[in-house]
């Protein structure tokens, strides 16, 4: 039976809150100290600004651009030294014991994530990462069906004319992976859809150029070919995926998360990308622990994800695997 959240205030007050007013007094004192560095950073920064424009006859703005830049490393450098020992403390007491309140049998890692194979075999994305991370893995069953999702940031790299490196991010975000009791033959994309959207003709036709994920598949559902563009390379098979059920499912999953979704279906799983700009399950530092809405936030992150089984009623095993 799915938790509600007077179930969740109830776990709050019994089984989280002692853990949580012990995190807290080592919360203000990391911020305590945080504070004060970075006023020491600031003073430092102002002086040497200070003496910079005093005793130098041709000021170069670039002096000031490093200052600037370097004490904000030399802060952030600091605030991860002091938070590391608590963020994981946090994890291991809160969010460990939030993933068993959801459901008993899932398994949460920390420090663990979704394997860059399978990342990559999802075919989703088309650049491969150059560097790739992650944390937060949570694995196990729902009734019958086994899933794994983490918290994944992708990046691939370039290199300017002067030999910089420069990284850019192919996803961040949470990535989920669960049996779907099919084995496929081919591949389907269900990618979000900006171009018919904003362009009509024009951008259905720059759909169905694009041939590396296979075939444009046009489907019979108004709301969800406003949402999403489909390919892939075997037309039935992805029309019997497709079924009207699982794309009203899929839209209102949209809706629901209000994120961007990148959806795929391979050898025998779903791959469900679900773009987030914020790391989700990091505590806040500058933010108490002692209030209900932030543990909420935690458990809606976490239960949206381990809730796409019910969502896409992926538990209703139609068909059986070849």
């Amino acid at each position: 039976m799915a938790k509600t959240t007077e179930d969740l205030r109830r776990f709050y007050d019994s089984e989280l809150a002692p853990d949580l007013n012990v995190l807290e007094e080592a919360r203000k004192k990391i911020a305590g100290k945080l504070v004060l560095i970075g006023a020491l950073i600031a003073l430092v920064f102002a002086v040497s600004s200070v003496l910079y424009y005093t005793f130098t006859v041709n000021n170069d703005v670039r002096f000031y651009l490093f200052a600037i830049f370097g004490s904000v490393a030399l802060w952030l450098f600091v605030l991860k030294a002091l938070t590391r020992n608590y963020v994981s403390d946090f994890k291991s007491k809160i969010i460990h014991r939030i993933v068993g309140f959801i459901a008993a049998n899932l398994n949460y890692e920390k420090e663990n994530y979704v394997s860059q194979v399978d990342f990559i075999n999802c075919g989703i994305f088309r650049k491969k990462p150059d560097r790739y991370k992650g944390d937060d893995r949570v694995t196990g069953t729902i009734d019958s069906t086994g899933l794994e999702f983490s918290e994944i940031h992708a990046e691939y790299v370039t290199r300017d004319s002067k030999g910089r490196t420069n990284y850019h991010t192919i996803f961040k975000g949470l990535f989920f992976i669960a049996d779907f009791n099919k084995s496929f033959s081919g591949k389907t994309f269900i990618l979000p859809d900006a171009t018919e959207w904003l362009l009509g003709e024009f951008g259905s036709m720059l759909q169905s150029l694009n041939k590396g994920r296979g075939e444009l598949i046009k489907l019979e559902d108004p709301e969800f070919e406003k949402l999403f563009v489909v390919y892939g390379d075997d037309q039935v098979e992805a029309r019997y995926i497709l079924s009207t059920s699982l794309m009203k499912r899929i839209v209102d999953f949209k809706n629901k998360s209000n994120k961007v979704l990148h959806i795929s279906f391979v050898g025998s799983k779903i791959f469900i990308a679900i773009s987030y700009s914020k790391d989700l399950f990091e505590p806040r530092i500058f933010q108490t622990l002692l209030d209900f809405k932030p543990v909420l936030e935690y458990y809606e992150d976490l239960e949206l994800a381990i809730g796409i089984v019910e969502d896409l009623n992926l538990n209703l095993r139609i068909w059986s695997k070849r």
